[in-house]
């Protein structure tokens, strides 16, 4: 009986071994399946919850993770620089940015240039002409206006010296020093009208203005809520606004205006399968996929590559952006800035 019990006791161990032999490699197959083919590693000024939404629609699709790593402009150029000088393969394979940390960072060296089909299908102002960096969408600024506003109006401003010379008219506007899009904004107004016009606009604005926001959405929020009358904002908030029901009109500025643009670059020194896998995930950002990914949550930015069916659905066809390049350094914004605080703002 000892012996049989015995010989039992052994059986069943033996299947517990079996078994749990099975599950684990059961269990490996199904981490095999789940594990991403590849990573890439992307340096990135953009906020977080732009990139894991593309993160999130990349890997679903294409099996390849994308790991974004946030970082201020500075910093960003910080990482490539040091990466370009290593001698050795780099950490990143891509930067998503906005377009003046690609132009400093093609300028200092710290990319290589990539020519693709969709790449060479988006317009040359958002392009670098050797293929340094390209443009995958952008957000342009606009005037927000109240459609109760607008029915009491038999003309609309649809220019900056309209806008500045409307009477009794509620303004609703981004603070300069609180947002990169704003402060854009009235540094692309000085290099397209000339420092004395711009400041012009601005001493003319300053005494409409309700409030100096904190927040790109608060303009428009105050424009949908009645509170003002004409928000100059981003289009990507003033839309998501009209999906939720606000009564909102977009007007874009006849005599131009500033966009952040967002674009790709590949990095200097990236390990070569990494690369290959980032040129493909770039193609991806310029195609109706990464629109169609970040729209679904709400972002609404204007993609860059006509191709697309996102940019023939489009309305502002004929907007107009500055095409003067506002190439100033850090300490001249500064003082654009500084300026603006003494003579408008706090005057």
């Amino acid at each position: 009986m000892r012996r049989y019990t015995s010989l039992l006791l052994t059986s069943f161990l033996l299947l517990l071994v079996v078994v749990a032999g099975s599950a684990y490699l059961a269990g490996a197959g199904h981490d095999e399946q789940q594990r991403p083919r590849q990573e890439i590693t992307v340096y990135t000024t953009l906020p977080a919850e732009h990139v894991t939404i593309l993160t999130a629609a990349y890997e679903k699709q294409h099996g390849v993770r994308v790991n974004f790593v946030p970082l201020p402009a500075e910093k960003l150029l910080n990482r490539l620089q040091e990466q370009a000088y290593s001698g050795k393969d780099g950490e990143a394979a891509m930067v998503l940015a906005d377009r003046e940390t690609l132009a400093k960072a093609a300028a200092a060296g710290y990319l290589v240039p990539y020519l693709s089909e969709a790449g060479d299908q988006v317009q040359e102002d958002f392009r670098e002409e050797n293929g340094y960096w390209v443009g995958v969408w952008y957000d342009p600024i606009v005037f927000c206006v109240n459609k109760d506003y607008l029915k009491t109006q038999a003309h609309i401003p649809d220019t900056w010296q309209d806008l500045a010379k409307q009477k009794k008219v509620r303004i609703g506007v981004t603070d300069f020093l609180a947002a990169d899009a704003s402060a854009n904004l009235l540094i692309s107004m000085i290099a397209q009208f000339g420092d004395a016009a711009a400041y012009d606009i601005w001493r003319q604005l300053h005494p409409k203005v309700v409030q100096y926001a904190r927040y790109l959405s608060t303009p428009v929020r105050q424009a949908g809520m009645g509170e003002v009358d004409i928000a100059v904002g981003v289009e990507s908030e003033t839309i998501r606004y009209m999906q939720d029901g606000y009564p909102l009109q977009v007007v874009y500025p006849a005599d131009g205006t500033a966009a952040i643009v967002t674009g790709t670059g590949m990095a200097y020194r990236a390990e070569p399968k990494a690369q290959r896998a980032a040129k493909e995930f770039a193609d991806w950002l310029l195609g109706d996929d990464a629109q169609l990914a970040l729209q679904e949550r709400s972002f609404y930015f204007v993609p860059t590559n006509p191709g697309t069916l996102a940019y023939k659905m489009f309305a502002g066809k004929n907007l107009v952006l500055f095409n003067q390049p506002a190439s100033y350094t850090a300490q001249q914004k500064h003082d654009f800035l500084d300026r603006w605080v003494k003579e408008v703002r706090f005057k």
